[in-house]
């Protein structure tokens, strides 16, 4: 018999979309308990089931309970829900790791990086818990469109077709559909690196561009996601899916985003440190630009729209300036990424071109 109350679910972190994921769980008839830092965010959510901070308007299912007490919210329940920020992550799942056993679940649904060599959250999960039935989830998955019962879709990714399968039980509904993915490391990728391209889309609406830079931005920041992600060994056509293009449509074009907002308020001109501290929550592409900038040069990786982000994130580059070197790029073949050269045509030169056009000439007549 199982130690583990199997109509439970367990959700760690009260920010927005922790909050969303609780409030979706809940909706499907399971007691849900949801870990927040704070008591007075506890009593709110469970006496009004509002969080007014973090999901403005929202009204959470009334099977949603908060508590501050982890080891409560750690034993009591199989599947554990990980939204803690990537800063806070480790710490979390260090403390987590003392009241867990081996036999549980963990998804998380973070979407960041940490350190210099971009670890996964998952991987810290496995680095801080003895478990190892370990699920990443990720998507275009805005929390305030998802607890106002959009039609929505997300993934999530395991090697463990056990995790995908509970995952499908718990979060899949009428207004939310979910898809498995055995790329772990792709879609956790893509879920982290499409937080600097938010970003760059915050930007590009703040100075007031349209469809074409957008349409652009979103493109070309596919193929650095791709670049960087199959350099850890992801599969390609993840990043075609939700994990990716999904989700950069998303965050690149919403206000809802918090990365898109940081963007927008650095086009006009504001400052970085008092655009995060007015957000009131994390934007977690401040931190990715900045590691994978670090990662991407010292591996040799292209990433010009990672690198342009940069600059102005920590380079005091204005938005301009940033576009500008963007747009003095050296043209290149799309899809080799490959400098186009005056002297060449796709790998012949003028001299071999002209040559077989003539031969082409002399056959036709």
């Amino acid at each position: 018999m199982s130690q583990f109350d199997e109509r439970s679910v367990s959700v760690l972190g009260g920010g927005s979309w922790g909050t969303a994921l609780a409030h979706i769980v809940a909706s499907h008839g399971y007691d849900t308990l949801l870990w927040v830092r704070r008591e007075e965010q506890a009593e709110e959510i469970n006496e009004q089931h509002t969080n007014s901070r973090y999901l403005k308007g929202g009204v959470l299912d009334p099977k949603v309970e908060a508590t501050t007490d982890l080891e409560r919210v750690a034993r009591r329940s199989e599947v554990i829900i990980h939204v803690v920020p990537s800063k806070a992550f480790r710490q979390v799942s260090y403390q987590l790791g003392d009241f867990i056993s081996g036999d549980q679940i963990i998804i998380s649904a973070t979407k960041g990086l940490e350190g210099a060599g971009l670890t996964r959250m998952s991987q810290v999960l496995f680095e801080e818990t003895c478990v190892r039935k370990i699920g990443a989830l990720s998507g275009p998955n805005l929390a305030k469109e998802v607890i106002a019962g959009h039609p929505s879709a997300t993934v999530v990714a395991s090697p463990f077709s056990e995790v995908i399968e509970k995952a499908e039980r718990l979060l899949a509904g009428p207004t939310f559909r979910l898809y498995g993915n055995a790329d772990m490391v792709g879609v956790e990728m893509a879920g982290a690196l499409k937080n600097i391209y938010a970003i760059a889309g915050g930007i590009a609406a703040g100075l007031g561009y349209g469809a074409n830079t957008l349409s652009a931005l979103i493109t070309r920041g596919l193929a650095e996601i791709s670049r960087l992600g199959e350099h850890f060994g992801a599969e390609r056509l993840t990043f075609q899916g939700l994990a990716g293009v999904g989700d950069l449509v998303a965050t690149c074009t919403s206000t809802l985003s918090r990365n898109h907002t940081v963007g927008r308020h650095l086009a006009q001109g504001e400052d970085l440190a008092e655009i995060v501290a007015n957000l009131g929550m994390v934007a977690e592409g401040v931190n990715t630009t900045r590691v994978v900038h670090a990662f991407a040069q010292a591996q040799g990786i292209d990433m010009p729209i990672a690198r342009a982000v940069h600059g102005v994130l920590f380079e005091s580059m204005t938005p301009a300036e940033s576009l500008g070197e963007l747009m003095r790029r050296a043209s290149r073949y799309e899809g080799h990424d490959q400098p186009i050269q005056s002297q060449t045509l796709i790998g012949q030169s003028v001299t071999e071109a002209a040559a077989l056009v003539a031969r082409r000439s002399e056959t036709e007549s």
